[in-house]
């Protein structure tokens, strides 16, 4: 057997890069070296700006093209990047390093001992996981879910006054319509990104132990708490000043399970669609050129609906992992939290290709009003829930002696389909007031929708 050039081991950076390709640009190993050096370089700038343990501030221009230095990260640093790591054998000193050497390209070797000064590499560790994971789910993540949200509103607005069968455990149930039952999911998602909008990004940076101890060796008259803080703050994080080494990653168990929580609505949303789909309730939309099967040229496939529901699932289970295991650690400090935030972009990624498939799916559905329409004159006996309402309030009014109206509807429909004619010749017998009875024949299934159309009124608040 010849073997093959070097291949991708997942999907997500081989069959689906392109559809994903912005997670990589922060959550990958690159993505992480660059906010790395980002945070080595703003440590600096922190420092000398305020004239402590000995730096004094650069000209405008020397910290000018050392943030340009930095904000240009790249192939050549990537590169480099491993050159050093070969023989450092630590990914953050190679940083350290690598940073150095920008520091003597550009003549400023009289700061190079202000490089990673009082720090340990978990807190340059942290801010930068907060930075790549702040900046993923609002540049790449969130983009991608405001979209399918934004979509779904829009085929609820479409939909409003069609009326559509329901089905409670699989059963016909009393009617709805179609685009009240998809505002229940923009509800559903609009309430998790609320939520998400409020958690923290926190970061730390209090060396070895989280006591500032190494701060106060190299100049007990700073006051370190406040330093840290503007710092960390100055990056754009929340700033947390109880930790041992590590940050304590509970904002990243909040975070991720918010993040499987939309997931699993998602999930719940391509299951309904794939049913609907399933029972002619939408048609899907042919893709000129598409083969649906390698055998039955006739079928379209809800093929974005069912992976989306694979990418939901393995998404969550390296969420929900991330989630259970992150908040915990050894004593003051050990090393599974470093192997499992590489995965966070894994975690994300699959999430953001479910998301675009469940957008491209939506793109490629029409609803099928006349197949509704049959759907509900097949289901007649959906209306006894409001007959043997109707009758209950007569009797409450005085106006009807009926014994047990619910026994007596369940005896006409339980277990079986009757027609408008039989259901209007119940309704003529019945003994309740004319007006009643006038409004129950009235009745038909595409009307008994309640105030299903206004109830998308709530999706403006």
């Amino acid at each position: 057997m010849t073997h093959l050039p070097p291949q991708p081991i997942s999907p997500l950076d081989g069959r689906y890069r392109s559809a994903v390709e912005g997670i990589g640009d922060h959550l990958s190993e690159a993505g992480l070296n660059r906010a790395r050096v980002h945070v080595e370089v703003e440590w600096l700038a922190h420092l000398t700006e305020r004239s402590l343990l000995g730096g004094t501030p650069l000209a405008a221009e020397e910290l000018a093209g050392l943030r340009g230095w930095a904000a240009g990260f790249g192939q050549p640093e990537i590169d480099r990047l491993a050159e050093i790591e070969a023989t450092t054998q630590h990914d953050v000193k190679a940083v350290e390093y690598l940073v150095r050497e920008q520091l003597s390209r550009q003549g400023l070797d009289r700061i190079a001992e202000l490089t990673h000064v009082c720090c340990t590499s978990e807190d340059i560790n942290n801010l930068s996981y907060a930075l790549t994971v702040k900046d993923a789910i609002s540049e790449v993540w969130r983009p991608r879910l405001d979209a399918v949200v934004a979509e779904l509103a829009a085929q609820a607005e479409r939909y409003r006054e069609l009326p559509m069968l329901s089905r409670t455990h699989g059963q016909p149930a009393t009617p709805t319509t179609l685009g009240k039952e998809l505002a229940v999911f923009v509800h559903r998602l609009r309430r998790q990104t609320a939520q998400l909008e409020r958690i923290e990004y926190l970061g730390k940076f209090s060396g070895a132990t989280g006591t500032f101890a190494a701060h106060l060796a190299a100049d007990p008259s700073v006051d370190w708490q406040a330093v840290s803080r503007d710092f960390v703050e100055g990056l754009g994080l929340a700033w947390n000043p109880l930790t041992t080494q590590i940050e304590s990653h509970d904002w990243q168990a909040e975070l991720y399970a918010r993040v499987a929580h939309v997931n699993r609505i998602l999930h719940n949303l391509a299951t309904d669609i794939w049913s609907y789909i399933s029972i002619g309730y939408f048609r899907q939309i042919p893709v000129a050129g598409a083969t649906g099967s390698s055998t039955m040229p006739h079928k379209v496939n809800p093929i974005r609906f069912e992976n989306a529901e694979a990418n939901l699932e393995l998404s969550n289970a390296i969420l929900d992992s991330l989630a259970a295991t992150l908040v915990t650690s050894r004593w003051q400090r050990d090393l599974t939290d470093s192997s499992a935030q590489r995965n966070i972009g894994v975690g994300l990624g699959h999430s953001v290709l479910a998301l675009d498939n469940i957008l491209k799916g939506l793109g490629r559905i029409d609803a099928a009003p006349e197949v509704l329409a049959e759907d509900l004159d097949e289901n007649w006996e959906v209306l006894a829930e409001a007959i043997q309402t109707v009758i209950r309030a007569e009797v409450a009014a005085g106006r009807s002696s009926i014994s047990d109206p619910y026994a007596a509807l369940k005896e006409l429909t339980r277990g079986r389909r009757i027609g408008r004619g039989e259901l209007a010749a119940f309704v003529a017998d019945l003994d309740i007031g004319d007006e009643a009875k006038q409004r129950l024949l009235a009745l038909t299934p595409p009307r008994y929708i309640g105030i299903a159309p206004e109830l998308l009124a709530h999706l403006g608040r």
